[in-house]
């Protein structure tokens, strides 16, 4: 069974890789024997994930700059973790935003800015990584919803419709690849505590309290919590999974 989880000789691309979420995932598939490509935007900031990413084993690991809104960008960021690592098995689209205020109260530029990183960004990677995964012989494409997939936030109107829109991509390329042997899922985080989170503890009155009440395991995430849900994603464990979207929020979503 162990074997189903290794990840050795396995390269996968992270974007928003080096904080949050994103870095609690590349440390679960480092730790699995991947290596892995941290694609952000904050250079320093990707550097000081890489140590951490050495620590967890797999490698060698390496970063980049990306701009997952720009075609360009992405195109760049996948030829050069092809060029670097030797290949591409696994894509995870972790980059993402958000601006938190009432529906009534978003300018069109502030809704286009939410919508081109989380739902633009996310299909512009695929896209770009199609070709690379289907040269490998196939492979894996995490996307990253949210709660918020399955229910509305009134003060996150264009977030929530970047990750319902986000579900429904996830399982069309779903459909399209799996003739390509490329499985694409989706996760579904809960209340993660990371520094996105931190902001909106301070924006949304009395969402800690709330959120501790609601959840049935009495926490916050960690990013850590991520790890096992990458691992199994992008190992041959999940090889007969694809088109799903999996919470993981400590039984949130379970809650009438």
């Amino acid at each position: 069974m162990n074997d189903c989880f290794n990840l050795e000789g396995r390269v996968a691309l992270i974007t928003g890789g080096n904080g949050g979420i994103g870095l609690g995932m590349a440390e679960g598939l480092a730790s699995a024997g991947a290596r892995v490509m941290i694609a952000a935007r904050d250079e320093l900031k990707s550097r000081a994930a890489l140590d951490r990413l050495q620590a967890a084993g797999g490698g060698p690991h390496g970063a980049l700059v990306i701009d997952v809104s720009s075609k360009t960008s992405v195109e760049q960021a996948l030829g050069q973790t092809v060029e670097r690592l030797g290949r591409l098995d696994i894509l995870i689209t972790n980059a993402g935003t958000n601006i938190r205020k009432a529906p009534e109260q978003y300018s069109l530029e502030e809704w286009s800015e939410v919508l081109d990183i989380n739902l633009r960004g996310t299909f512009l990677c695929a896209q770009a990584a199609y070709p690379h995964l289907c040269r490998a012989g196939g492979g894996k494409i995490i996307t990253i919803g949210s709660m918020t997939s399955l229910f509305g936030a009134s003060f996150a109107a264009p977030y929530s419709a970047s990750k319902g829109g986000t579900v429904q991509l996830s399982k069309a390329l779903a459909s399209a690849w799996a003739k390509d042997n490329i499985q694409v899922n989706c996760v579904l985080p809960g209340w993660i505590d990371t520094e996105l989170t931190a902001r909106a503890k301070q924006q949304v009155t009395g969402l800690h309290e709330r959120v501790q009440a609601r959840t049935p395991q009495g926490r916050w995430g960690q990013p850590q919590d991520l790890a096992g849900v990458a691992v199994f994603l992008s190992s041959r464990a999940s090889d007969f999974i694809t088109g799903v979207a999996i919470p993981v929020d400590g039984g949130y979503s379970a809650q009438a």
